[in-house]
């Protein structure tokens, strides 16, 4: 996300359940009785139907119904409605409100300085108002890019807590913090950054990357990825496939990182291991990639997420990069249409921070993705399978 002196980028997910009961009627044998079903059948007398007695083998075992149905439950609107993370305004409660009211966004994205929709349990008014949970999101890493500092105090950056302190007091820390960001109605944090480099402590990365070494990242990282789940926050890994050794700064253009076969060498090393040690999402960034990428950043690349998908075999929960404000993807798209070709290329989720932020504007980006949808640029049966991920994540079904 941004990379501004200060980074300033949904209450605890209720899971609807969506399984009907079903009921039967209740047949009794006479007593000693062995005829056949019709006979019995014939031999009781009419009367009320008793309703079964729930027992919970519709549920899968985290007693959570299956996303399928779910997902058919939704509009072909609302099903695309879920594949966006809008960025809002947090001096405006009202106005994210009725935003979300009108749209039914799957998620919001809290940036900028402002925190009154952290304070007083705002988010419950937004909450409220949607259909289905709403995932709450903001880039609270530490150091240069933090959110509620104001609020629960300063936490330190990555290079900084990997030079002071255990991966079991990093854990300890990001637990905190954790629960002050669930306690507010924050649901997801993208973070860690799970960079490779050792840039200058200012440059896009810097300091917020842990290490220059892949086993010390992996080892930081997954500390802070731990504490924040301990906390009940979804964390996410950013920038895949790597943006530590890139080139330059995607807020500002195009930025071209060393070839694939060298970030599988490094970079891609702390996912590998990452995605294995607990749920967790996947933030994609707009990076040029030598062997993987062409004409497009990553985030709009279909071979970005088929290196996630079958290489690395991850099923969670996949989002962009900020496609609103940064110049590697506004230099080229209007936001619709790069929302589209993010979803196309395998995104679940795509993120903005800016450029639409109220109903009108939502609406104009979901109306682009509406003929998307129809004239088969997003196909159906995969949008669902996305749709079922972000559910998923939400603990809205399994």
């Amino acid at each position: 996300m941004s990379s501004r002196r200060r980074f300033r980028f949904v209450v605890p997910l209720l899971a609807g359940a969506l399984v009907a009961l079903l009921t039967v009627g209740a047949v009794a044998l006479r007593p000693g009785s062995v005829t056949g079903a019709a006979e019995a059948a014939a031999s009781v007398p009419a009367g009320p139907v008793a309703p079964a007695v729930p027992d919970g083998s519709a549920l899968g075992p985290d007693r959570q119904p299956p996303c399928g149905p779910a997902v058919a439950a939704l509009s072909p609107r609302d099903r695309l409605a879920q594949r966006l993370v809008v960025g809002v305004d947090a001096a405006d409660p009202g106005g994210v409100v009725e935003t979300v009211r009108a749209t039914q966004v799957g998620g919001i994205f809290l940036g900028g300085d402002a925190t009154a929709l952290l304070r007083d349990q705002a988010l419950r008014r937004v909450q409220a108002v949607a259909r289905l949970p709403v995932a709450v999101s903001v880039d609270d890493e530490g150091g240069r890019v933090q959110r509620v500092d104001a609020l629960d105090g300063r936490l330190p950056g990555a290079r900084r807590m990997a030079g002071r302190y255990t991966p079991e007091q990093v854990r300890d820390l990001a637990r905190d913090r954790g629960r002050a960001l669930a306690a507010r109605g924050v649901t997801v944090n993208f973070a860690p950054a799970v960079d490779v480099g050792n840039q200058p402590a200012n440059a896009v990365i810097g300091d917020r990357a842990f290490s220059g070494d892949p086993a010390v990242v992996a080892r930081y990282a997954g500390a802070f990825a731990d504490g924040l789940r301990d906390a009940g926050i979804l964390p996410v890994l950013k920038h895949f496939p790597g943006h530590g050794r890139a080139d330059g700064d995607s807020h500002r253009g195009r930025v071209t990182t060393p070839p694939l076969a060298q970030l599988r060498a490094a970079d891609l090393l702390p996912y590998a291991y990452l995605m294995r040690t607990g749920p967790v999402a996947v933030m994609v960034g707009h990076l040029d990639v030598p062997g993987l990428t062409d004409d497009l950043p990553s985030s709009l690349t279909p071979g970005t997420y088929r290196l996630l998908r079958d290489d690395f075999g991850f099923d969670g929960l996949v989002v962009t990069d900020d496609l609103g404000a940064m110049k590697a993807v506004t230099g080229t798209f209007a936001l619709p249409d790069a929302v589209v070709r993010a979803l196309a290329a395998g995104a679940d989720q795509a993120l903005w921070s800016s450029g639409a932020k109220d109903a009108a504007s939502v609406a104009a980006v979901l109306d682009t993705a509406d003929v998307a949808l129809a004239d088969g640029r997003l196909d159906p049966a995969t949008n669902d399978r996305a749709v079922a991920r972000i559910l998923a994540a939400k603990h809205v079904c399994t």
